[in-house]
């Protein structure tokens, strides 16, 4: 069990990858701090601290790094996990949300039977950037009847301004660690 959480630790096993995917950008590599035992483990302690004395029902992880954090934060606290995911990915009904994108949208969905009214969930991915994702992560489990109660990260790139879209719908946010992009 761990005691003590070093963030500075966390924050020098992220790899930071310029101009990936295109020039000018600082790609922000979690793999390989998730790949460093030590690091993972207080990247989930992190969570697990925000969120123990919550009642929650479900974590909500949203596709593909969510469920990294996801499911085992799920586990830690005796709650369920639900994934989110790209269309046409999940077997049964589900209920769609579509978000505007730089150029375009794109579309998430969660089995209808994932939640009911009353469950409170916690919405969860890797990274919060521009926070379009996230608002239609909130917005399905909504949409479904339960509550939201808290959109959390592990890297949050604060110039990109997401909090404030997710915190406009009512939802808290919780982020390990802040990034300027200086």
């Amino acid at each position: 069990m761990l005691t003590t959480i070093d963030y500075e630790y966390v924050r020098n096993t992220v790899r930071q990858v310029p101009d990936f995917p295109k020039p000018g950008i600082l790609f922000l590599d979690i793999t390989t701090a998730t790949k460093d035992a030590k690091s993972m483990n207080m990247m989930i302690e992190f969570l697990y601290e925000k969120f123990k004395d919550e009642k929650v029902d479900y974590i909500a992880g949203i596709e593909s790094r969510g469920f990294i954090f996801g499911a085992p934060l799920a586990c830690k606290l005796g709650a369920g996990f639900i994934p989110i995911r790209k269309p046409n990915k999940l077997p049964a009904d589900t209920i769609k949300e579509t978000y505007s994108l730089e150029y375009g949208t794109d579309t998430i969905e969660m089995h209808t039977d994932a939640v009911k009214a009353g469950d409170r969930v916690v919405v969860i991915d890797d990274l919060l950037a521009t926070g379009g994702t996230a608002v239609a992560a909130c917005n399905l489990v909504k949409k479904a009847g339960a509550d939201v109660v808290a959109a959390a990260f592990v890297i949050e790139l604060d110039p990109l301004k997401g909090r404030e879209k997710i915190e406009a719908k009512g939802v808290n946010v919780i982020s390990m660690l802040n990034y300027d992009l200086d």
